[in-house]
């Protein structure tokens, strides 16, 4: 299981209709005890999830669709852009905190989970975030989504040691981008 596994490292969710009747219930159900585990938890919410070979993703319901990555090499970092970062001198100070984790930068992904209404209309200029990650980590690739809701906090996990942003009470967040680094070994 996931919920108190010594090798759990990183978790990400995609997080399909949870606004569906029962749907907030099971979200909380799933982060609660994933946010007191020792692993990063990322991901993003997204309106529907499409699979065409299987039935998992039926009209009106919802669900998570998930990839957890343990083993001593797997190292990961997370940021969480909050509503008062406005700028690009603060989206770019924020990323740098996520340098500052230092997770090698080899073998590396870079992920981004942001509101669909932060970018352009929110900073009134385009690529903002993704233009910081990429002034701080030229050479890591960098994958994301525009969302319903965010799902992270401030958390490194590497070698032995976690450190989490513990003034949150969720993972779940609304305005808010979620910047991931997850480092493979």
């Amino acid at each position: 299981g996931l919920v108190d596994n010594p090798d759990l490292r990183v978790v990400l969710l995609f997080v399909y209709s949870p606004y569906q009747s029962g749907g907030r219930r099971f979200l909380k159900q799933l982060l609660d005890p994933l946010g007191k585990s020792k692993a990063l938890i990322a991901g993003g919410i997204v309106e529907s999830a499409f699979s065409p070979r299987s039935q998992c993703c039926d009209l009106g319901g919802y669900g998570v669709v998930g990839l957890a990555l343990s083993g001593p090499k797997v190292q990961g970092a997370s940021v969480l852009l909050d509503q008062d970062v406005v700028n690009p001198k603060g989206a770019e100070a924020t990323v740098r905190r996520l340098k500052a984790a230092k997770i090698p930068e080899g073998n590396t992904l870079g992920l981004m989970f942001a509101c669909v209404g932060r970018g352009r209309s929110y900073y009134n200029q385009s690529d903002v975030e993704s233009s910081a990650f990429r002034k701080v980590f030229p050479t890591v690739p960098l994958f994301g989504l525009f969302g319903n809701g965010e799902i992270g906090c401030d958390r490194i996990v590497k070698d032995d040691y976690t450190l989490c942003d513990s003034d949150r009470k969720s993972l779940q967040h609304q305005y808010t981008t979620v910047m991931t680094l997850v480092h493979f070994g």
